[in-house]
């Protein structure tokens, strides 16, 4: 119920371009789809950082163990997540490796030891955060990574309508107390005004 059997795909990855086509996802891809989306909607590598807010490491440990929880996901689904039959379509394991090759590895391959090298330049009296906010490097690091989170927003989407689940990646106005029915403001609906990016 809720589930579609054809899913039309379009979305753009850093290095690679536009990802299009559809996807006709089997029963495995869809529990696959559900545990990525719930990865990526619940971590800080989707959440956008404004120019003094979040922790630099502590964004790139997100995309760190993303790397791995993806794999795991794959490792366990087994081919029936990237067919044999569908070689060359849109798969749950063609856009998974797609989206970790080309997001994922090269930021943390870039960011990972740089910002490291940064880190063990520490004073024994300056606080963690206070220095990552010095280092030189810090504005590029953070729009590299509002490209990744751009791309691994617009994956999150599309696993949503595969795995037939809300989008809550959008954000929504509290329905008040006992207010039932109707539009707009309170509805629950998406706001009129602001970001759909701003989760």
């Amino acid at each position: 119920m809720g589930r579609p059997a054809e899913v039309a795909v379009k979305f753009t990855v850093p290095f690679v371009g536009e990802i299009s086509g559809t996807w006709r996802p089997d029963d495995a891809e869809r529990k696959a789809a559900w545990e990525l989306y719930v990865e990526l909607i619940t971590r800080v590598s989707v959440i956008e950082l404004g120019p003094a807010e979040g922790v630099l490491r502590e964004a790139l440990s997100s995309h760190y163990t993303l790397f791995h929880t993806t794999r795991d996901i794959l490792r366990r689904y087994g081919p029936d997540v990237a067919p044999r039959s569908r070689q060359g379509e849109i798969t749950f394991g063609s856009l998974a490796v797609t989206v970790l090759n080309a997001v994922v590895r090269p930021l943390l391959t870039r960011w990972h030891p740089a910002l490291a090298e940064h880190e063990a330049t520490r004073p024994a009296d300056v606080a963690p955060r206070v220095h990552e906010q010095e280092w030189e490097h810090g504005a590029e690091l953070r729009e590299q990574l509002r490209v990744s989170r751009q791309a691994l927003a617009e994956l999150a989407r599309v696993l949503a309508e595969v795995a037939g689940a809300a989008d809550l990646l959008i954000p929504r106005t509290p329905r008040p107390p006992n207010q039932r029915g109707g539009g707009g403001v309170g509805s629950g609906e998406p706001r009129s005004s602001g970001s759909e990016e701003s989760a």
